[in-house]
């Protein structure tokens, strides 16, 4: 009898184990997540648009750390979030309250709120034609 109880042991854990892996793989990239609004050609700057995307954090959520491939302003549109930016204090920013970020600047920014999501707009300039997945890079 024990070696069943033991046998049921092992299988849980495995399912377990097993549905955990399955379920990650299943995440979405907070990275490519977003909705453009907006995108056009910058007629000063040759080679590069402007595009607006509107960003949603859920719960407790974050965008993991990494870097933009050009400059970007977010403005905070509900809830609030902390951005934390590699080499500087942790600032947490609330609706109405905006940041930027540079080329390279390894950031990250989370929800704040572990019951409510955020929302935000930010502006990027890239490269024309560039993805949603392009305008940011993750860092391990």
């Amino acid at each position: 009898m024990r070696k069943i109880y033991l046998m049921l042991l092992l299988v849980v854990m495995a399912f377990c184990l097993f549905g955990v892996q399955t379920a990650n793989a299943a995440d979405p990239d907070p990275l490519k997540m977003g909705t453009v609004l907006q995108r056009t050609n910058l007629a000063n700057a040759p080679g590069f648009d402007a595009i607006l995307v509107l960003r949603e954090i859920p719960p407790g959520g974050a965008s993991g750390k990494h870097t933009q491939a050009g400059n970007e302003v977010v403005y905070i549109l509900e809830g609030s979030v902390t951005l934390e930016v590699d080499g500087k204090p942790a600032q947490t920013l609330k609706a109405g309250e905006a940041f930027t970020t540079a080329k390279g600047d390894v950031h990250n920014v989370k929800n704040a709120s572990t019951t409510a999501p955020a929302k935000a707009l930010a502006f990027y300039i890239a490269k024309k034609g560039a993805k949603m997945e392009d305008l940011s890079t993750p860092v391990h």
